[in-house]
């Protein structure tokens, strides 16, 4: 899928239940609804209906802190005014592994401040299609079809993710008394991407080497992957937040948090992508992933801005002990979102599984940044407004 774009051809070789699952979540109706009840009749009481994983996107899972107070999404309060600097992973300078404090994964992300999320979904699910909220640990006892959630910490590396997916599978076969169980997977944004290397190489991490052996391990697990609104090529916006940082609600989050989490780097455009262009409109060849493209454009933790901003929150030497700690750590995490992103779109053998792919909502997303030479410098510019001499002739948006 383009990372420009969410919108693609629908898929229709999908059961009924997760095709009407998946586009409501993806898309919103416009002329007309489908008698949900109705179509989801026919997979009642089927006892061959799988048990269906739920893996949400990131920030699609509540965080606690160790004492069980909620740091994300927290209050409406927290929505409004916070910048949500306790979401900051602490990087541990000798090695650069990160430490979550005892943050716990608190369920799904479902509505909040009124608005709906992941609760649409589950309404369809519960009421129009039969399904039963399962719960991890707990013996089945009857036919009726379950649905559970993947519950994870969302700013952590990829294979943590793929990893606890795995435990949720092998736990759902221990329930359900079967040891050949294969479960359907709905996976939504970044779950797509968990989902899709898990399907390739189960839990084995390839993400230090340069070589992506197939296996097909996790795929020997599945009997179908729905893949919704996923970015499988990338997406810009992870570079604009490690640029600018995030807004929520009225506040933004600092872009020095954001760069605590190695999943953002993980969503970054593949390199197989144009992702940088010229104010006249043609394609740079620069190497997103390579830590000297940062630095030379003073982004990321060589940004004068975010350096003041340690500097003053911190004395002189601890502030240049965290800098130095930060580029090395972000360096790290851009190398391993590299082989992420290839790790992808090597070839396969035969015997895997293919995903069934839904578009998202149709809402342009950015596919490209624009450089632009302003006295002699070098200057990024992440938005059309934001150009400060553009050539004429030139569509930025379509750009």
């Amino acid at each position: 899928m383009a990372p420009g774009r969410r919108c693609t051809g629908l898929a229709w070789k999908v059961s009924i239940g997760c095709l009407l699952a998946a586009s409501l979540l993806a898309c919103s109706l416009t002329s007309s609804r489908p008698d949900l009840q109705r179509l989801y009749y026919s997979a009642r009481g089927n006892p061959a209906q799988p048990p269906l994983i739920i893996v949400p996107g990131v920030l699609g899972t509540r965080l606690e802190n160790a004492e069980g107070r909620e740091l994300w999404p927290g209050s409406i309060w927290s929505l409004l005014t916070s910048d949500y600097h306790e979401l900051a992973l602490e990087i541990d300078p000798s090695d650069l592994s990160v430490d979550d404090g005892g943050t716990v994964p608190a369920g799904i992300f479902t509505s909040a401040a009124g608005r709906q999320y992941y609760q649409r979904i589950i309404s369809v699910l519960e009421n129009a299609g039969g399904y039963v909220r399962g719960v991890q640990g707990e013996p089945v006892t009857d036919d009726r079809p379950r649905y559970y959630i993947l519950s994870f910490d969302w700013r952590k590396d990829a294979m943590e993710t793929v990893r606890a997916l795995d435990a949720l599978v092998e736990q759902l076969r221990l329930d359900h008394k079967r040891d050949d169980l294969k479960v359907d997977l709905l996976a939504h944004s970044m779950g797509g991407l968990v989902a899709r290397y898990y399907a390739r190489y189960g839990t084995v991490d390839l993400l230090d080497g340069n070589d992506f052996p197939v296996s097909h391990q996790g795929a020997t697990k599945l009997r179908r992957m729905i893949l919704v609104g996923t970015p499988n090529l990338g997406s810009v916006e992870s570079m604009h937040s490690l640029i600018e940082g995030r807004a929520f609600g009225v506040q933004r989050v600092p872009p020095e948090v954001i760069m605590t989490m190695p999943a953002i780097y993980q969503l970054f455009p593949h390199a197989l992508n144009r992702w940088l262009v010229t104010t006249a409109g043609s394609h740079l060849e620069r190497d997103q992933f390579d830590a000297r493209i940062w630095q030379r454009f003073e982004l990321g933790p060589w940004s004068p801005r975010l350096q003041r901003s340690i500097r003053a929150a911190m004395p002189a030497a601890e502030a240049d002990i965290y800098l130095q700690t930060l580029q090395r750590f972000f360096g790290l995490q851009l190398e391993r979102a590299r082989r992420f992103t290839w790790s992808l779109t090597v070839p396969q053998p035969p015997g895997g599984i293919s995903p069934v792919i839904f578009g998202g909502d149709c809402a342009l997303t950015p596919a490209r940044v624009v450089v632009e030479e302003v006295n002699k410098e070098s200057v990024l510019r992440l938005t059309p407004r934001a150009i400060s001499n553009p050539v004429p002739g030139v569509d930025y948006e379509s750009l």
